[in-house]
């Protein structure tokens, strides 16, 4: 990785890119510091501190910025549950799938609703977030005139934040290396890891328990053999045997070569978790405008979704398998895979063409998704097993964040070597 960071800068477009690159996530990081008027989050920072809910995650997306409510302390959580509800409302709304199906025109419309979509999510979330800081005793102003403009100027500083979010994130895309968006969570991913692990070795240092101490370099021996685990199966792939047959043009003899057809074992990435803890967060979301209830059927409902109750970690679990076969049969057509072998005179050794291959495909398909999403549930779940056995403060949801952050980075080197050997091949006397 480092090599090939070392020859893309060596290369002056390149060099270009990721400069541009970094000076939007300078531009990023900054906003997060940069405080919404009429707020005293201290009493906010306490309850994200102290709590075991979906805050936590949400703080761990902005970068540390959601606990300090600061500019863009919403992040792109309006943006991912945007996509989920356009992905979603695509196979329930025949004009959004016409749109799906039109290549890049209705690439652009779908990308237009998605982002209006955003800000009335934005809107909610805004107005949500001002409600739990109100909860807190966070607000300056309380009563009279000045609630009501305190109260718009702090949903209008949410809401302008997470919308230039979307923009620094399209920024990056135009300009720069990685996609934007993803590269932006793992720059607010990355800046929090420190503070996280620093606070969570410190409180086992401080209890002075032998047992504690010695917990600290299992937990580092944990933390890279995860790192090693997420690299495994991100490279992981099931390569189908692919024959072209021959064919003669004129006196000219064509195909005949063998190759493969690679499909990735984690082909979903780390979006199934992302979707599930969206899902996951929405009795936090209710809870922000009702209140946390003290007693009865809804206290009780609202424990259920405490990251240290098992019916959490179930869930979960399961959630993240069927966001998984979702966002693939979404994403990967068979049908349309066997009719382009077909048309290329292309075909699997064995298997017919036509329906055979498609339906072959889609078996190959259905368990490489069931492996790809154990995997990305041992990765999420595992963190919170071992915090609740060990009761290890702080690492909670530590594997969503590895996973997300080695997952940007590999698929960032990759795009940095595939512009690499665009620029410089080696010729044929080579």
């Amino acid at each position: 990785m480092f090599e090939t960071l070392k020859n893309a800068w060596k290369v002056k477009e390149i060099r270009k890119k990721l400069l541009f690159t970094v000076f939007i996530v300078i531009i990023y990081r900054l906003g997060g510091f940069i405080p919404v008027p009429f707020l005293d989050a201290t009493a906010i920072g306490q309850m994200i501190g102290d709590s075991g809910n979906i805050f936590n995650y949400l703080n761990v997306l902005s970068g540390g910025t959601f606990s300090r409510a600061t500019l863009l302390c919403l992040s792109i959580s309006p943006y991912i549950n945007a996509q989920i509800i356009i992905q979603l409302l695509t196979f329930a709304i025949p004009a959004l799938e016409r749109l799906a199906k039109e290549g890049e025109s209705g690439r652009v419309k779908l990308d237009m609703i998605t982002k209006y979509t955003t800000l009335g999510i934005a809107l909610f979330q805004s107005w949500a977030y001002y409600l739990t800081l109100k909860n807190a005793g966070s607000l300056t102003y309380s009563s009279g005139f000045s609630k009501v403009m305190a109260e718009i100027v702090i949903i209008a500083c949410f809401t302008a934040g997470a919308m230039l979010v979307i923009w620094l994130g399209a920024q990056i895309d135009k300009h720069g290396i990685g996609n934007g968006v993803s590269m932006l969570l793992f720059a607010g991913i990355v800046a929090d890891l420190p503070n996280s692990f620093g606070s969570t070795f410190g409180a086992l240092a401080e209890t002075g328990n032998p047992f504690n101490i010695a917990l600290i370099p299992i937990i580092i021996v944990l933390f890279v053999l995860m790192i090693a685990f997420i690299v495994f199966m991100d490279n992981a792939e099931r390569r189908i045997s692919i024959q072209y047959a021959k064919r003669v043009v004129g006196r000219k003899m064509y195909g005949g070569q063998s190759t493969y057809l690679p499909i990735k074992i984690a082909m979903a990435g780390v979006l199934p978790i992302i979707f599930a803890m969206s899902f996951m967060s929405i009795p936090q979301t209710i809870e922000m405008f009702t209140g946390e209830p003290k007693s009865g059927f809804w206290a009780g409902f609202m424990r259920l979704f405490n990251t240290t109750h098992p019916f959490y970690a179930t869930l979960y679990f399961i959630l993240i398998i069927a966001f998984s076969y979702f966002y693939v049969t979404m994403q990967y057509n068979p049908v349309e895979i066997a009719n382009n072998l077909r048309q290329n005179n292309g075909a699997i050794p064995g298997i017919r063409p036509g329906k055979p291959t498609s339906d072959y495909i889609t078996r190959v398909l259905s368990k490489l998704i069931l492996i790809g999403a154990i995997f990305l549930g041992i990765v999420a779940l595992f963190p919170i097993i071992f915090a609740q056995i060990t009761k290890v403060p702080g690492l909670a949801l530590g594997g969503t964040s590895i996973l997300i952050v080695v997952s940007v980075a590999l698929e960032t080197v990759r795009q940095l070597e595939s512009q690499l050997m665009m620029r410089h091949h080696k010729g044929f006397l080579e």
